[in-house]
């Protein structure tokens, strides 16, 4: 049975593209089948129509709460069998009714690498804590900032002159490499919640990457 993916988006939607992308290339065998914005001019949502993938706006202003809004997402995904939520550029702290429908079946990614510099800025406060190695993290969700076990992450180095912006364009370059991975590796059933930690199944092959991966992509 093709895993159906579900995801939310707050912004331009790059990753949701890469994972579209691979899907389309046959590397990943799933299937997009909605994407919710919590912003009316997100670009995710032209990047979903352009692919002929259902998407649409959610306001949460018309919601008495935000477990309501999220309760209601949790509806529309799995009116749609969804089986994987996929953040993208997500710019909302999920709630728990939303976890709960999907218990460790909800990622995201983070441009850190994690639990260093959780929350907003991952790429600012790396290059201003002049650390020398930054990156990515994809990770289930849970109900803390950042704080849930971690699949997969790229480091980056980080240069002595780098600024945000040079930090996060390589940053990025790697999440477009991990995010399907790790995806593909939750198609495949290969992943595994022990307590904190995320155990992958089977072996995994080092291929020319162009960072540090851990685990090296198949």
């Amino acid at each position: 049975m093709v895993l159906k993916i579900g995801v939310l988006a707050s912004g331009r939607g790059s990753n949701f593209q890469a994972v579209a992308d691979a899907i389309r290339s046959g590397r990943i065998k799933a299937q997009i089948s909605l994407l919710i914005s919590d912003k009316p001019g997100a670009y995710a949502l032209e990047r979903a129509r352009q692919a002929g993938i259902e998407a649409f706006y959610m306001d949460p202003k018309e919601f008495s709460s935000k477990d309501a809004y999220f309760q209601r997402i949790a509806e529309e995904f799995r009116a749609k069998g969804v089986g994987l939520v996929l953040l993208a550029g997500f710019m909302r702290i999920v709630r728990k009714p939303l976890l709960d429908a999907f218990p460790w079946r909800v990622m995201n990614i983070h441009p850190a690498l994690l639990p260093s510099f959780p929350g907003l800025h991952g790429q600012q406060q790396a290059a201003g804590y002049g650390v020398k190695i930054s990156g990515c993290t994809v990770h289930f969700v849970d109900e803390g900032m950042d704080t849930g076990p971690v699949i997969i992450q790229a480091a980056v180095p980080v240069q002595h002159d780098d600024t945000e912006e040079s930090v996060s364009e390589r940053i990025l370059e790697c999440e477009h490499k991990i995010y399907p991975e790790a995806v593909r590796l939750f198609a495949e059933g290969r992943l595994e919640v022990n307590g904190k930690k995320v155990v992958i199944k089977g072996n995994c092959k080092v291929t020319g990457a162009g960072a540090l991966i851990s685990p090296p992509i198949e």
